[in-house]
């Protein structure tokens, strides 16, 4: 009680003398880890000095006091903002998956918005070019996946910057689900038009934002999307006091949904596996409170919970679940699926905890438990398991989209195992390892 005492008192004290300013973040948070806005910050934005900077940001790019980092710069006035830019879900985090928000004057920072959700570089750089700019900045949480689309909107929009002649910042922040290792296929080079998969990197890649930005680069990737051109600077402002190792949990940030159906960083930590069933006919759990984390359709049953328990994957346990969920697919239908539980403890738990694999056992068990004859999007769409197909393609699977190649879907209907499907993107994963060590900033 007497703390708390303590610090209401000092959060009174505070607010008196600072009218209109957030509490500082020591009565909020003390985290361990500094992310690279509050680096630069501390460093009175002397990275962006003189700079006319565009910042492509959500409500994930935040301050340890909760303060969304681009309204803190406008109040500061340090630097010289021009305009935002907002990813999938939007700037200020009002859209869902698959859209982002038109471009419109927001009314807090008086700064023009530009919707750059999976637009075309021309669009790109005629952002750059109306706001005048000079520099593009970047501040987003990602959760590790490759097909978690922040990545590419950070990749799209350094292409665009290199087109543009201008410069590049991204403000570096924790991959959640730690960066000790990298896990699953590594997409194909025939997939790489893809808005979930620009470039042939794994599909839990285990790299920070800023990392994967100094691959893109150094590969000669950004190069040679932007037809010959090249960024003319790109500077990653690293955390301070990360290690690959830390959970989320341990660097005590707070946590910021970075997308309506990404609520906890348990569901980051299913989500490079169990997104694979956006790609069928069962639900991945969205419109329900544990997405990715709980799946099921109206014709799924407790078996399935049976044999992935069958499956013997450590650090795992599964319970069957019934659900309704209250949007996407089978909106307010019961359905009785499968929870997917972890239970990674130690550093080296984290380490081998894949959560690609368990996805891939989930999904075999629910093609062979739950297929009625075809499998293919022409299917039974209503009362079995099928692949979809991406749009209104009738030849392109939405899972070949999702894990960069045909890989797992052609092994789960020939009838491997997921150990020897696993063994079959190994290869490619370990070129992917090799070459991501190069570009590892912690």
């Amino acid at each position: 009680m007497k703390g708390l005492l303590a610090t209401g008192l000092a959060a009174a004290s505070f607010a008196a003398a600072h009218p209109g300013h957030s509490l500082p973040p020591a009565t909020l948070f003390q985290p361990t880890v500094k992310t690279g806005l509050e680096v630069l910050i501390e460093s009175n934005y002397k990275q962006l000095a003189g700079k006319n900077v565009l910042m492509l940001t959500n409500p994930t790019g935040i301050t340890t006091g909760l303060e969304l980092g681009i309204d803190v710069m406008v109040q500061d006035g340090t630097v010289n903002l021009v305009g935002v830019m907002g990813p999938e879900h939007g700037f200020r985090g009002t859209s869902q998956n698959g859209g982002g928000e038109s471009t419109f004057v927001d009314a807090k920072t008086g700064l023009t918005v530009y919707d750059a959700y999976n637009v075309n570089t021309t669009v790109l750089t005629s952002y750059i070019a109306e706001s005048g700019a000079d520099t593009v900045l970047f501040d987003i949480q990602d959760v590790g996946a490759r097909f978690y689309t922040y990545i590419w909107a950070m990749y799209d929009t350094m292409v665009a910057a290199a087109m543009s002649n201008v410069s590049y910042v991204v403000l570096d922040r924790p991959n959640p689900i730690t960066g000790m290792n990298a896990f699953g296929p590594v997409l194909n080079e025939s997939f790489i038009n893809s808005y979930v998969g620009r470039r042939a990197i794994a599909q839990a890649h285990g790299m920070t934002a800023g990392e994967l930005a100094k691959m893109f680069v150094g590969e000669g990737w950004i190069k040679e999307t932007a037809g010959g051109a090249d960024l003319t600077s790109l500077t990653v402002i690293p955390m301070k006091g990360w290690n690959r190792h830390m959970t989320f949990a341990e660097t005590g940030l707070p946590w910021v949904i970075p997308s309506p159906n990404m609520p906890t960083v348990d569901t980051a930590m299913m989500y490079p596996g169990t997104c694979m069933f956006e790609g069928t006919s069962i639900a991945e759990g969205r419109g329900t409170t544990t997405p990715f984390e709980i799946i099921g359709a109206p014709w799924t049953n407790e078996t399935w919970t049976t044999t992935m328990r069958s499956q013997n994957i450590s650090l795992t346990d599964y319970r069957f679940q019934c659900f309704t969920p209250v949007s996407n697919k089978f909106e307010n239908e019961v359905c009785c699926g499968v929870q997917t539980y972890l239970r990674p403890q130690t550093k080296e738990d984290y380490a081998n905890l894949d959560p690609v694999y368990i996805g891939l056992n989930l999904l075999w068990a629910a093609r062979n438990l739950y297929a009625d004859g075809s499998t293919s999007g022409s299917g039974n769409t209503t009362n079995s398991f099928h692949w979809t197909f991406n749009g209104a393609s009738t030849t392109t699977y939405d899972v070949d989209v999702l894990t960069g190649s045909t890989l797992v879907r052609e092994g789960i209907e020939a009838g491997l195992t997921p150990d020897a499907i696993r063994e079959a993107w190994t290869p490619a994963l370990d070129v992917f390892k090799k070459k991501r060590k190069h570009y590892l900033i912690y």
